[in-house]
């Protein structure tokens, strides 16, 4: 007499709008919503990134170059471009997002592919958008307390690396590949969206506060 065969059944992702299913070898592919996130969110900041290297090359070129972002005193994309904080690692820090982006576009047309990745994966690219929310924060302040000026397409980056910290984060705490209680697998099953929206907010209150009218001005 043969074996009942086992099924495993599909695992709601309700956070990304779908489900992502799980194989034999522990290997997880996301839906095809979280999949247009990355990719989009990826997408938005290459091409953040791209412009500002292209305005800093022309910077380079010629120092009274303004950048087309550059609209006022307060949102000065040529003051940012200029401080010593642009270049932290050395080089133009947009060069790091014109790989980092490419990657999570990489991911996301995987998983639009059906690929599937192992736990390690997964959480290497938690650690890389951690990073990336971690650096953007640092950067925030910077660009609001100390440099005294804002660049919209920085702001692009920013948005786009807070999704994606986001809903990676809530797709590993609901596989288990972060280990959390059952309370917040719950909350994320349902509430991830929140997370980013309460982010982005926090940023443009801080944004708002520390120049007010003058923003417009």
């Amino acid at each position: 007499m043969s074996e009942p065969m086992s099924v495993k059944l599909p695992v709601k992702d309700s956070a990304a709008g779908g489900e992502h299913r799980e194989d034999g070898t522990g290997s997880v592919g996301g839906s095809r919503a979280f999949a247009l996130l990355l990719v989009i969110t990826g997408a938005a900041g290459l091409l953040a990134s791209w412009v500002i290297t292209l305005d800093k090359f022309e910077l380079l070129k010629d120092p009274d170059f303004q950048p087309g972002c550059s609209i006022n005193p307060v949102v000065a994309c040529g003051s940012i471009m200029k401080s010593d904080q642009a270049e932290v690692f050395g080089f133009p820090n947009p060069m790091l997002g014109l790989a980092a982006y490419a990657v999570v576009i990489g991911v996301g047309m995987s998983l639009l592919g059906r690929a599937r990745f192992p736990r390690w994966y997964w959480l290497t690219l938690n650690a890389g958008t951690l990073f990336g929310v971690g650096f953007c924060t640092w950067l925030q302040f910077q660009s609001l307390y100390r440099i005294n000026a804002l660049c919209l397409w920085c702001c692009l980056a920013w948005v786009a690396t807070i999704l994606m910290f986001w809903y990676v984060t809530s797709f590993n705490v609901r596989n288990g590949f972060l280990p959390a209680p059952g309370w917040l697998k719950t909350f994320f099953e349902d509430f991830t969206w929140a997370l980013p929206v309460m982010h982005v907010g926090v940023i443009a209150m801080l944004i708002l506060t520390r120049w007010g009218a003058d923003l417009w001005s």
